[in-house]
């Protein structure tokens, strides 16, 4: 990695303000939108703006992530900061380093995105999320600012094998020997769930089929982004030709999974929430189980059965591991296929949510088919996004022409009438309104979506 010594600054053409998300750093590597500069301006940041006196670097196998890696940590070292280089290695193998640790983390990543982006994602000691309001916002004003420490002693650099111990970590939170002999095909989609997954399954009674599981930053098969159904196509047709009982699906830094069940059809993020909160319930009688707002009325009503306290929350990492540490919670799920687990520092793991669901399919000895029918009550409209110039006046809107249902505001505008419900919420990062609704049955969806639409058309 990075050699011993402060480096000079290097020139900087980057726009913070287009790269610095809610939640992390995104961009570009190609065409200059993020370069060297930038990341190891961020990394002075880290050290004289939040503190960071050691921090565990690491990175996807993108072929930008090495350089800016090393300039990540240069920047922490010429501001006095200790790293510990961890090399490739998963996005929730670096929160486990930090968690069981305590030190700051940082991967070089752009998750699902294409080769040609890039990004960071940052956690204090324990694992705890940097956001915009955690800490991410004084680290762009640093950047900005360009200023850092004079006169410090560069600080030191340590290499760290994390693997092993992050996969024990794992088994530590779900006993190997609770996974019984299931056939299981997985899609690494050329991204950083390779890294470990061999090491998981040779651990477990379940065996694995892989589909490009070799880390490759050019992502040859098709896009790490599960979350587009056409990404999917490879491991259904994979489903077709024999019998599996799960099917997984990770993204590019492998903190997300995506699942499909023994007929090879996908199960939403609300589906898994449910089965992987039962499952925990199960261990923790009575405990709290934390949703972003968007996910199915199935997922509270599934925990409050099971005897579990099911707390709503606003869409985000940063806001559902804050809830989840504010209230003890055991378990958290997002629509968009992160899972939180307490005993993982709270943090989101695509590894861990597999062993969970896996451990889950063998206790109850269903067809997974047969045990998401248990907890898919409703129809989705799944999210639906519109360009409109003025977000606001357009939840007004429709606020107002649902005047009579019941209203909150805690992430956008959600309209409660009853046996249906729908919530419109701005990008954080784009001129999009995003729509999700839910009904009884795939009418009532068409409708609500249909007489949303008119309103949010209205404003274009």
């Amino acid at each position: 990695m990075a050699g011993s010594g402060p480096t000079p600054t290097l020139s900087f053409t980057v726009d913070p303000h287009s790269v610095f998300k809610a939640y992390d750093v995104r961009g570009r590597a190609d065409t200059g939108e993020l370069d060297e500069e930038l990341y190891r301006r961020v990394g002075v940041a880290l050290v004289d703006r939040l503190g960071a006196r050691r921090v565990a670097v690491g990175r996807d196998c993108r072929n930008s992530s090495a350089g800016f890696a090393n300039a990540l940590a240069e920047g922490i070292r010429s501001a006095g900061g200790d790293v510990i280089d961890v090399g490739e290695v998963p996005t929730d193998a670096i929160y486990y380093y930090s968690g069981a640790n305590q030190v700051h983390g940082a991967i070089v990543t752009a998750s699902h995105n294409p080769a040609e982006y890039n990004g960071l994602k940052l956690c204090r000691p324990g694992a705890a999320p940097i956001g915009m309001e955690t800490g991410l916002a004084e680290i762009k004003e640093a950047v900005v600012a360009g200023a850092g420490p004079e006169g410090v002693t560069a600080g030191r650099l340590e290499t760290a094998s994390i693997v092993d111990d992050y996969v024990d970590h794992l088994f530590r939170i779900v006993p190997a020997d609770s996974i019984g002999g299931l056939r299981v095909a997985a899609d690494g989609g050329n991204g950083m769930a390779g890294i470990a997954i061999n090491q998981v399954f040779d651990r477990i009674a379940a065996s694995l089929e892989g589909l490009y599981l070799e880390p490759d930053g050019s992502f040859p098969n098709h896009p790490a982004d599960p979350l587009v159904p056409e990404n999917l196509k490879d491991l259904e047709r994979l489903m077709a030709k024999e019998e599996f009982d799960v099917g997984v699906a990770f993204d590019g830094d492998a903190d997300r999974a995506f699942f499909l069940d023994d007929r090879g059809e996908a199960l939403s993020g609300s589906t898994v929430t449910s089965l992987v909160a039962l499952r925990i319930l199960a261990d923790n009688p009575g405990a709290s189980v934390v949703h972003n707002l968007i996910t199915s009325k199935a997922v509270p009503e599934v925990v409050a059965e099971a005897g579990g306290t099911p707390i709503r929350t606003r869409v985000g990492h940063s806001f559902i591991k804050q809830v989840m540490a504010d209230t003890g919670a055991v378990f958290g799920g997002e629509h968009s296929g992160h899972y939180y687990f307490k005993d993982n520092y709270r943090a989101d793991s695509g590894m861990l949510a597999m062993l969970y669901l896996l451990r889950a399919v063998t206790e109850d000895g269903r067809p997974l088919s047969k045990m998401r029918a248990d907890v898919e009550r409703y129809s989705s409209s799944g999210e639906i996004n519109f360009t409109v110039a003025d977000q606001k006046s357009t939840m007004d809107q429709a606020a107002t022409a649902f005047a009579d249902a019941t209203i909150d505001n805690l992430d956008g505008l959600t309209v409660d009438l009853g046996d249906r419900w729908f919530n419109l919420r701005p990008s954080n990062t784009e001129p999009l309104l995003r729509l999700n609704a839910e009904a009884p049955d795939e009418a009532g969806v068409a409708a609500l979506v249909e007489k949303v639409s008119r309103i949010v058309r209205s404003e274009l």
